[in-house]
């Protein structure tokens, strides 16, 4: 498993498994086999619902915990400084865990930004006080990360962001670079491109000519095309699925390359269509919830 290095020194496996809108019941068994394959990084949130099963997963496998790089996010309705505190007691039970590997904020919550700065202040609280070993942020654009920077202390580790070759968010993917902050990518082989939200005449990127081009050229899926794709870009990637041959599919792409022109082909698809929601469209009104307790 290839590995980053975060800004603060933490190592971190550069493939993970992520388990949005992974059903409970479902969750358990993709994380068991998902660490039976090498999995070694998993990505919940408190949003999900299911960070309790992916403790379970963790505690019930043969793989001490040390190995095992665990990350989740705090949901915009626990932000606040005293509030997000607590938000990370509430995934530290769930999780069964007394340290988290990298806590991120979920979103910029931008109806209220001063909210999203306590909470990050409560974050850099939990990193000193060894709590957590790294802290990020999540679908924060650059005017958020500027003005998050200018009223913090500690550069976030990680930007977690809908990347994917249909929508690459560069400007956002050049500031995290120039500040050091680890890209990583959520739906990066454009799930959401064909959730039947992303509106009628949606059009999956792992049916791109383009990709399935490549695909046939190294005699491998699409799918693992593009998390090539954006490891080869130097990005975490974090695909989803809850189905074993996919998880051990997605595995499988540390022994071929993508060339210049094939990474180039791939850089040229972009569309500019967001599939997740729009980050200024955020707020507690229309977007929060409660996070149940431990």
């Amino acid at each position: 498993m290839q590995s980053l290095t975060l800004n603060n020194g933490v190592e971190m496996p550069a493939l993970g498994l992520g388990v949005f809108q992974a059903p409970p019941d479902e969750t358990r068994a993709a994380v068991t086999a998902a660490l039976d394959l090498g999995y070694r990084h998993i990505d919940t949130a408190a949003a999900y619902g299911n960070e309790r099963e992916v403790g379970q997963a963790i505690r019930d496998s043969r793989v001490p915990r040390e190995e095992i790089f665990v990350e989740t996010k705090i949901w915009i309705s626990d932000y606040g400084y005293d509030e997000t505190l607590h938000g990370f007691d509430k995934s530290a039970a769930k999780l069964g865990v007394d340290r988290i590997d990298l806590l991120i904020l979920h979103q910029a919550l931008p109806s209220d930004f001063d909210k999203t700065l306590a909470a990050y202040r409560a974050l850099e609280k939990l990193l000193a006080d060894g709590k957590v070993r790294a802290i990020g942020v999540s679908n924060l654009m650059v005017d958020h990360l500027t003005a998050l920077l200018d009223a913090t202390t500690i550069v976030p580790a990680v930007n977690q962001l809908e990347i994917h070759p249909y929508f690459q968010q560069r400007a956002v993917l050049d500031f995290d670079d120039q500040h050091h902050i680890l890209n990583q990518a959520w739906s990066p082989i454009g799930g959401i491109t064909f959730y039947p939200g992303y509106g009628e005449n949606r059009k999956s990127v792992l049916e791109d000519p383009v990709v399935t081009g490549i695909a046939e050229t190294h005699g491998k899926s699409p799918a693992q095309v593009l998390l090539r794709w954006g490891l080869q870009h130097g990005r975490s990637v974090i695909p989803k699925s809850t189905k074993p041959h996919r998880i051990a599919e997605n595995i499988d792409v540390f022994d071929f390359e993508l060339t210049a022109d094939e990474l180039k082909s791939l850089d040229a698809l972009e569309t500019g269509r967001r599939g997740g929601p729009e980050p200024e469209a955020v707020t507690l009104a229309d977007y929060g919830r409660t996070i149940p307790e431990a």
